[in-house]
C-alpha cells in the first residue's frame, strides 16, 4: 500500500512503449465505487473475490505492465498465474509508508493503529511477494522515475 505500484507501472509502460493497467482501477470502474466502500459494504472476502477475477481477466487480456493491489498475492491461484510473468515486488519500510501516505488515507485494512497494522500486513505478505517476484526493488527515498529505472535495470540484469 502506497508503494507506488500505479505510478511506477505507468512510467514503466511509457518507457517500454506498452499499455498500463491497474486491477484496483478495474475493480473501481466495474463496481462504480471505491475499494474502501466495497470493504465496508460487502467485506474483505467479497473484495478478494472481485480482486481474484480482476487479476485473472487482466492477465488473460493485457500484454503490457500490470499493477496489482497489495493483497492480490494472498490468493494461491493468483500466485500461480503470476509465476509465468516477470513480477516485480516494490518494497518499502513503514517509515517510508508514513512519509508517503501518512497512513491516514482511505485504506480499509489500516483503519486502527495504522503503523502496527501495516507492519503486520507486510509480515504476512512479504514471503508471498518474494515467492513470485523475479526481482525486488526498494522504493525508499527514491522518486518514481528512479524506481522505474531501477526496475528496468534489475530486470535486464536478471534476464542477462
Amino acid at each position: 500500500m502506497g508503494v507506488g505500484k500505479t505510478t511506477v507501472g505507468a512510467l514503466l509502460a511509457e518507457r517500454l512503449g506498452v499499455a498500463h493497467r491497474d486491477t484496483d482501477a478495474d475493480i473501481v470502474a466495474a463496481q462504480g465505487r471505491e475499494i474502501a466502500d466495497i470493504f465496508v459494504d460487502e467485506g474483505e472476502p467479497y473484495f478478494r473475490e472481485l480482486e481474484r477475477e480482476a487479476v485473472r481477466a487482466a492477465v488473460a487480456q493485457h500484454t503490457g505492465v500490470l499493477a496489482l493491489g497489495g493483497g492480490a498475492i494472498l490468493d494461491a491461484s493468483t500466485r500461480e498465474l503470476l509465476a509465468a510473468h516477470p513480477v516485480v515486488y516494490l518494497s518499502m519500510d513503514v517509515e517510508e509508508a508514513v512519509r508517503r501516505t501518512g497512513l491516514n488515507q482511505a485504506r480499509p485494512l489500516l483503519a486502527v493503529n495504522p503503523r502496527k497494522q501495516w507492519r503486520e500486513l507486510m509480515d504476512a505478505r512479504r514471503s508471498l511477494y518474494t515467492e513470485v517476484a523475479r526481482v525486488v526493488v526498494a522504493t525508499d527515498g527514491r522518486t518514481p522515475d528512479e524506481v522505474a529505472q531501477a526496475v528496468l535495470d534489475a530486470l535486464e540484469l536478471k534476464d542477462a
